[in-house]
């Protein structure tokens, strides 16, 4: 007789979840115990397993809870995550764990007993009240973590260092299981306590990597950000399923337009593709006939699937040097719904008319099936527009492009867009990691060319909406604030350039600042100090108009793959304009508010991810660099010291008070700058300088530097002192 099978560790969640999925209804608890060969006191901790389960709403009981299932709905008590906030000024929350094939629910804290109340990121257990429709209201019983207590850093001798530039702090790691070996230089997760005390302790959750892992920069920023590593299987298993729509009645039949993409050379998804010829009607002569074909995601994800609670929840995709965070799978991003060459696509399309002047006459949507002729990069194109090399077989389309560009290039200046040069930081990695170069990302015509095109598609889609009456999640752009403009006009003086701005500025007031050529040393501070002076875009239900861009009517309609505001715009056009399946529901209407608030909270935190990742990425690279030399340009100057950016990579750096060349220094805050009381040596916002490199820490993304000759074009009647000026005195050593 064959000897029972003995499981000598007990198993784990995951594993009972997936013997459950196999089984075909409800089973009893001593299944599990039987199938998992446990005995003894094995049982006992399958019963604690369970009992985790039952609590974090992955199962439900019945019969007395002797049997169990997976569950699909809430049960009475369950672990939820705090996500975000309602319209109404109550938290929202979801499951902790969801494993069932139905939508997840939300469960809405209309009840908050803790103290400190419950906050976003807090992991909490609530009482639950069912309101309908996979909505719940929420009573808190007790908090599990707080939302802001898990800390990534890097281990050292039974220590733990963050990250985090801002905690300084570091701790004794405490709860490490015997399985978990920890090395000097690994990468882990802690929970740390919240009141600081000596010598603190942080409880071990997981090891993520090591610090000498090519890709740690990333890996680091991914986790401190709380972003997605890979994606549910129900929402793969439901991308998997999908397929490309026949093309039909019900969709336009435009494969023989040569419509072409133009993306980086770097692109792996190709979301919108662009046609133009000369307008042939006589009324609008010197016109041009556009097409802007954008990939169909409406069609592919559907409101309240798995695909589209799992877009809206990442809202957006982030990107870093080595990889994509993306916001729908690769079999959607970078197949059905990527306009591939030689592939039938479906499409929704913006048609234009524009006259010689880039005025839009009219312009239409609809749903059509699409045949992208050729996959074009930038330097391509702009080879073209130099009359360089040609694009063989679309000299024509390609002229007609290129003279749409020249005419929405007319309309931009009359408007008044607010033309801030801001070129983005690249950093470009070899095969196994490392930085090979930072360079910034040229901004050319033909760059210029297709986002002139995605403005008009963007105005459009937001036109067609407000006429019809229908939701637009609009991209909107305040103006700068009263307190903002002050600021920006004293540091703008310190510079030696006068803001002559009126009271509510257009954006066309702030070209003659930026495009002043007397001096062309202080472009880039200029620059970065108007653009500081700006506030941030976001998504909103509400219209005010995007002051940036001059425009009275925006929203983001190119972009679907990568953002989930582009799918409900893309959703509302299919309602309104009654095109089909995949159209805005009644029920998201009612919660735009709510999603716009979400997703401008999502595209925050993948920016700063992003930077977060640049910083680190740029330090590693800087770390042999440690004694060299460099220019820098004063980008910040306080009481305390300076920081300035290495021109070629474009990294900040801090210099300290008592660092500077041998003399005393008097900080005068309105003029930001730093004056010797003996030498007269200025250092001034916007000078340039020569440091050495004299740390820099890549956990971090830190850098330290030491300034050995300033710039002696400076004297002091150069910056005539103002009326009133606040000194704070540090004395060098």
């Amino acid at each position: 007789m064959a000897k029972k099978s003995h499981h000598p560790i007990p198993p784990t969640i995951e594993e009972l979840i997936t013997y459950m999925t196999a089984q075909s209804g409800p089973i009893l608890k001593k299944q599990l115990c039987k199938a998992f060969g446990t005995h003894g006191d094995n049982r006992a901790n399958i019963k604690q397993l369970v009992r985790e389960m039952r609590e974090k709403g992955i199962i439900v009981t019945e019969r007395r809870g002797k049997r169990i299932m997976l569950s699909d709905t809430l049960p009475e008590r369950v672990i939820v995550e705090v996500t975000g906030i309602d319209s109404m000024g109550d938290l929202v929350a979801r499951p902790f764990e969801w494993l069932s094939d139905t939508p997840m629910p939300q469960v809405i804290i209309t009840e908050d007993t803790l103290n400190p109340p419950a906050g976003i990121g807090d992991i909490i257990q609530v009482e639950t009240l069912p309101q309908g429709n996979r909505i719940y209201h929420g009573k808190t019983l007790r908090r599990v973590t707080a939302g802001d207590s898990h800390m990534v850093g890097v281990y050292e001798k039974g220590r733990v260092y963050s990250f985090d530039r801002r905690l300084k702090q570091s701790f004794v790691v405490t709860g490490v299981p015997a399985a978990n070996t920890l090395e000097d230089g690994a990468i882990i997760m802690v929970d740390i306590p919240p009141i600081r005390v000596n010598n603190p302790q942080a409880l071990f959750i997981k090891q993520i990597g090591y610090t000498d892992d090519p890709y740690s920069s990333t890996l680091a920023s991914i986790y401190m950000h709380n972003l997605p590593t890979s994606f549910p299987e129900s929402v793969l298993s439901e991308a998997d399923k999908l397929k490309q729509p026949k093309s039909d009645k019900k969709r336009v039949d435009l494969r023989r337009i040569p419509f072409v993409t133009v993306d980086g050379a770097d692109a792996r998804d190709f979301d919108d593709a662009v046609w133009a010829e000369p307008d042939t009607s006589a009324d609008n002569p010197g016109g041009y006939h556009i097409m802007i074909g954008i990939a169909d995601v409406s069609w592919f994800v559907r409101p309240e699937t798995h695909l589209d609670i799992e877009a809206r929840l990442r809202g957006n995709s982030v990107y870093f040097p080595d990889r994509v965070i993306p916001m729908l799978p690769e079999a959607l991003s970078n197949d059905l719904c990527s306009l591939k060459p030689g592939a039938d696509r479906a499409a929704l399309v913006c048609e234009c008319w524009i006259n010689g002047e880039g005025r839009k006459i009219k312009h239409q949507f609809y749903r059509a099936t699409i045949r992208s002729e050729r996959r074009l990069t930038y330097a391509e194109v702009q080879a073209a527009m130099d009359g360089q090399t040609p694009i063989g077989g679309l000299e024509a389309e390609m002229s007609a492009l290129f003279g749409a560009y020249e005419a929405l290039k007319k309309s931009r200046a009359k408007r008044g867009v607010l033309e801030i040069d801001s070129p983005e930081r690249q950093i470009i990695l070899n095969n196994k990691g490392q930085v090979l170069e930072i360079k910034q990302r040229e901004r050319t015509p033909s760059t210029q060319m297709i986002e002139e095109l995605m403005i008009l598609a963007n105005v459009s889609a937001a036109e067609t909406l407000e006429s019809l009456k229908a939701p637009v999640m609009y991209r909107v752009h305040a103006a700068p604030s009263p307190e903002k403009l002050a600021g920006l006009k004293i540091s703008l003086m310190a510079v030696g350039q006068v803001a002559n701005l009126p009271a509510k500025p257009k954006p066309v007031d702030f070209n003659p600042i930026l495009m002043d050529k007397r001096n062309e040393s202080l472009a880039k501070t200029v620059n970065e100090l108007v653009l500081r002076s700006q506030s941030q875009a976001e998504y909103s239900s509400e219209n005010i108009g995007h002051f940036g861009l001059a425009l009275t009517q925006y929203a983001h309609f190119t972009s679907p793959i990568r953002r989930y505001a582009d799918i409900l715009v893309h959703r509302s056009l299919v309602r309104a304009l009654e095109l089909g399946e995949g159209g805005l529901t009644d029920s998201e209407v009612e919660t735009f508010a709510d999603t716009a608030k979400h997703i401008s909270a999502t595209e925050r935190n993948g920016a700063m991810a992003e930077l977060d990742a640049a910083d680190r990425y740029i330090a590693t690279y800087l770390e042999n660099k440690i004694g060299q030399t460099f220019d820098a340009r004063i980008v910040s100057v306080m009481s305390f010291g300076m920081f300035l950016a290495i021109e070629p990579f474009n990294a900040e750096g801090y210099v300290t008070m008592n660092s500077l060349p041998g003399d005393y220094y008097d900080y005068e805050e309105e003029m930001q700058r730093l004056v010797g009381r003996v030498t007269g040596s200025i250092f001034a916002l916007g000078d340039t300088v020569r440091v050495t490199l004299k740390d820099c820490t890549p956990i971090t993304g830190n850098l330290s530097l030491q300034v050995i000759k300033g710039d002696t074009r400076h004297d002091l009647v150069l910056h005539p002192t103002p009326k009133i000026v606040y000194k704070k005195t540090r004395q060098v050593l």
